[in-house]
């Protein structure tokens, strides 16, 4: 068990506290024991030209097990190596990819990240934050499985994390300490869920006070995109290949955050949510490092309440994402209209957005509210919620968050 660190006269952060905000609309009520409930659907089947009705017919899911993230970097383009690069690190050149890891079926597992419980003695102004380590659980129970191991020079979790579509690669953020770096590393699964070793990402580090707001794995688990706001206003997308921390950035002035991302099955391009601005799609192939105009608006955000996440659809041709407790799906096409997949009943304590991970089949959409997982089947409306259960810490501190 990690020892409590001892953190003297902590001063507000205004880039952990968005952060915070964000994992704080997680919270729900707490039980013992899985339940089943509905959530609402509609299910009205698409014209036939319509390339959005991937959802209304089980997925064709492939034969064998999915196999394991390549060790080789991937490449990416970019037009001058960033000051915050390390030197010795080439720069980016074209960017190619590898085959997605592709589902084997429904998922098994679910990884959750958490922040340092932080803790202050009454009339004191001096934080006792204790690390916690990530976590995997099993996907049908939320049963504790394994912690998992943190690469060194992490001391704790962080609560950005995201999935392959292959349920067995996952992605994670690592607090270094107070005011310092976060880092990221890859991990992946055994075939019972055990983890391996955790794979540091070189060269590529969240600032300690702007940790950032949105974190993707790409599907072949190469390389990951990463969000944050920009100091004096806008904000910044991040592509990194996890075996040499090679980078691209894209920066904008035109909105201050970017909420939701996630990459297309082809790996070429990225979804995004951006406050203000609306959905979109990040086109990773066009030269330059200006966001807006490497992407193409799909939505705007007038009429989009309180957007947060976004996923495509298996096959690339369209996103599903959340507006309010209300998740969504738009095709890719020219004059597409949004469709309306499912509403997510929740208490009134819960946060006004909704934060979820949608498997590789594209068919099973997860949620955390409190210390609970909650689970919906897009195809036929059915909903489980059951406990998280940890070793470390069960119970305190921010509730997880959660990819599969």
């Amino acid at each position: 068990m990690s020892p409590p660190l001892i953190i003297d006269d902590v001063p507000p952060r205004p880039a952990v506290v968005a952060a915070s905000l964000i994992a704080l609309g997680l919270v729900s009520a707490c039980g013992d024991q899985p339940s089943v409930e509905r959530v609402s659907l509609d299910l009205t089947v698409a014209s036939p030209e319509s390339s959005a009705t991937w959802a209304l017919s089980p997925p064709v899911l492939p034969s064998g097990s999915p196999s394991p993230p390549p060790k080789l970097a991937t490449t990416l383009t970019s037009p001058a190596v960033p000051p915050s690069q390390p030197a010795d690190l080439p720069p980016p050149q074209p960017m190619t990819t590898r085959p997605a890891l592709a589902p084997a079926g429904p998922p098994r597992f679910v990884v959750t990240a958490r922040v340092p419980i932080a803790y202050f003695p009454e009339n004191s102004k001096t934080a006792i934050q204790t690390p916690v380590p990530p976590a995997v659980h099993d996907a049908t129970t939320g049963a504790f499985i394994s912690d998992i191991q943190l690469p060194e020079g992490v001391r704790s979790s962080w609560q950005l994390v995201a999935a392959a579509p292959d349920n067995r690669t996952f992605l994670l953020s690592g607090w270094t300490g107070p005011h310092s770096a976060l880092r990221f590393f890859r991990v992946r699964l055994s075939e019972d869920g055990r983890p391996g070793e955790p794979e540091l990402v070189p060269g590529f580090e969240g600032e300690g006070n702007n940790p950032g707001t949105a974190l993707a794995l790409s599907p072949d688990a190469t390389r990951l995109a990463h969000a944050a706001p920009v100091l004096g206003g806008g904000a910044k997308v991040t592509v990194v290949e996890l075996a040499t921390g090679a980078r691209r950035d894209w920066t904008t002035r035109a909105f201050p955050l970017v909420l939701g991302l996630a990459w297309a099955p082809d790996g070429q391009r990225l979804a995004l949510v951006a406050g203000g601005w609306g959905l979109g799609v990040l086109d990773a192939g066009l030269p330059g490092s200006d966001l807006l105009a490497a992407s193409r608006l799909v939505r705007p955000g007038k009429g989009l309440t309180l957007p947060q996440s976004v996923a495509y659809t298996p096959d690339g041709g369209a996103l599903v994402y959340s507006v309010g407790h209300t998740v969504e799906r738009i095709a890719l096409r020219e004059g597409a209209a949004p469709e309306v997949l499912a509403k997510i009943s929740l208490p009134r304590d819960a946060s006004l957005s909704l934060r979820f991970s949608l498997d590789g089949t594209g068919r099973h959409l997860l949620h955390t509210h409190d210390w609970r997982f909650h689970r919906v089947d897009l195809h036929d409306g059915s909903a489980t919620s059951m406990p998280i259960e940890v070793a470390a810490h069960p119970g305190e501190g921010m509730p997880p968050t959660a990819a599969w």
